[in-house]
């Protein structure tokens, strides 16, 4: 059996609202870890997998950054070198849900870039909308080892009751036997929101992405469903819709702030 860097984590959600109302939820998912250059064979060795195509799990390219039909890797590459990061061939690795049936949303896909000795290179936050937009923050982690605290200001419209005047708080374990990815939206000092994912690894197989579909057939159905009846029960809460302005002109924003183990 193929002992793959990709990987599936089966996990928990969890989001918690502190100002200016109250609010948490939690909820089961399971995301993927992709070797950008393992898909294809992924592909080739799984049933129940397919690269651009249809199958019951899916993984399709035009679903992240661009949406074109320029490859990801050298996508991730030109903005890196953009950055001044170069990786020389290191691996590429993105933490997101698959499609499931032909569906998928992800609010957020995290690539891991590596160096061609395996150390880290960057973080790249993929933040999806529910309005069809999409931007990328990009941030410098050389030399952290086995997890990651960034900072950045937040430059995109995401939650329909805040606006941009936040910083995020990037809080990374690195893919292993677990990862975890935490997110804070901190303004004026304090703690508006947190959101998190932890997932624990099971090998790929078409056994564990048949366990995985049984468990979620629905899975972008429920993501979706969960998003608009929490802003509902928020609305009903009191919270009220702030303006939506434009998505940043830059698919990719390039943030060279404090970066640290933790």
């Amino acid at each position: 059996m193929t002992a793959w860097a990709s990987g599936l984590y089966p996990g928990v959600v969890a989001h918690r609202r502190f100002r200016p109302v109250v609010h948490a939820l939690r909820y089961r998912i399971f995301q993927m870890l992709f070797d950008l250059e393992e898909i294809p064979a992924l592909s080739r060795s799984l049933r129940l997998f397919s690269h651009n195509g249809f199958n019951v799990i899916g993984f399709r390219d035009r679903d992240h950054l661009s949406g074109t039909d320029v490859p990801l890797r050298q996508q991730i590459e030109f903005h890196l070198a953009e950055a001044g990061i170069g990786i020389d061939g290191g691996a590429i690795r993105v933490l997101c849900m698959p499609r499931i049936l032909g569906m998928v949303f992800n609010p957020i896909s995290v690539y891991f870039c590596h160096h061609a000795d395996g150390g880290l290179a960057a973080m790249l936050y993929e933040v999806n909308n529910t309005f069809g937009q999409r931007h990328c923050y990009l941030l410098p982690a050389d030399g952290v080892d086995g997890a990651v605290a960034q900072d950045c200001p937040k430059l995109f419209y995401v939650s329909p009751f805040f606006g941009l005047d936040m910083n995020y708080r990037f809080q990374v374990t690195l893919p292993g036997h677990a990862v975890s990815v935490a997110i804070q939206g901190i303004a004026d000092g304090e703690t508006m929101i947190t959101t998190s994912f932890t997932g624990q690894r099971q090998e790929l197989s078409d056994g564990s992405l048949l366990r995985a579909f049984l468990s979620h057939p629905l899975l972008a159905l429920k993501v979706m469903g969960s998003i608009h009846w929490e802003a509902l029960r928020l609305w009903r809460k009191g919270m009220r819709l702030q303006p939506r302005p434009h998505a940043p002109a830059d698919l990719v924003s390039i943030h060279p702030g404090k970066t640290s183990s933790h």
